[in-house]
């Protein structure tokens, strides 16, 4: 485990080192927020209470998503997905399945790395200009104080279950030689069904189930639900457990295939 702490850490460092691109993340995330909180703003006005949240938990919503649009990976793998991608496509991965460590857990790993950074480096100062600039849900009263660490740990179940479908998307360029449509794909899956364009209990009717028992139901819409305080007691410990059962069930899926890949190793290009 030393190995993939030490990777986790060096993920944490090299990220850090790209303070410009940093700083351009957190000016995009703000404006998006101001947009979409300007927006929420006009809505919650027409139609108060939607989706069970009054206008500054909405607001919250919005700026709780602009934290953890990067984290979680909700538009993209965060890197590692186009890396790994790469690394298929020109064979350099033959290299990295015969390392004396394993596949997945090195680019966990280095995921959470990259989580952690983007949560402190484009997720606080959104969320700080959000507070600063309109009315927001922020736990405050000492009754109401468990819910930042609550918070940190369904957005760390967030952060698993975003790198287990970025992995699985990754692997299918063993297959597809490419992968940039599945990339594609995925990328509008994780927008739509995090809950990044609306709260999924906006969404009406069936949409609105399926929507809320995806796995990207858990990068976004379950963490701004405990941050909201929607879950307590046994009810955060379901939300807590929905989350980790698809984090095991697509980590093991993405198992299944990575061994798979190993007896299918191509080499393309290289």
């Amino acid at each position: 485990m030393r190995l993939y702490a030490a990777v986790a850490a060096g993920s944490f460092r090299r990220h850090a080192t790209y303070r410009v691109a940093t700083a351009a993340g957190v000016f995009t995330n703000t404006v998006f927020g101001f947009v979409l909180a300007f927006t929420f703003n006009a809505l919650w006005d027409e139609r108060p209470n939607l989706g069970g949240y009054d206008k500054p938990e909405a607001l919250t919503y919005v700026w709780i998503g602009q934290a953890l649009l990067a984290t979680c990976g909700l538009m993209g793998g965060g890197g590692f997905a186009e890396e790994l991608i790469e690394r298929i496509k020109t064979g350099d991965v033959a290299v990295d399945l015969y390392r004396p460590a394993d596949l997945q857990l090195w680019w966990l790993a280095t995921d959470l790395g990259r989580a952690a950074f983007e949560l402190a480096g484009r997720g606080i100062v959104p969320m700080a200009v959000g507070a600063l600039a309109f009315d927001l849900a922020l736990p405050g009263a000492s009754g109401d104080l468990w819910r930042w660490p609550a918070f940190l740990g369904s957005v760390a179940l967030g952060v698993v279950v975003g790198f287990a479908i970025w992995f699985l998307v990754s692997l299918s360029a063993f297959w597809l030689m490419d992968g940039a449509g599945v990339v594609q794909v995925a990328w509008l899956c994780g927008l739509f069904f995090s809950g990044m364009l609306l709260p999924l209990t906006v969404f009406p009717g069936a949409l609105g189930e399926v929507a809320r028992v995806l796995p990207w139901a858990s990068m976004l819409q379950v963490p701004a639900d405990v941050f909201l305080g929607k879950y307590t007691g046994w009810g955060l410990a379901k939300a807590y457990g929905f989350q980790a059962g698809w984090a095991v069930v697509l980590l093991a899926a993405g198992r299944v295939l990575q061994l798979a890949a190993r007896r299918r190793v191509v080499v393309q290009g290289g």
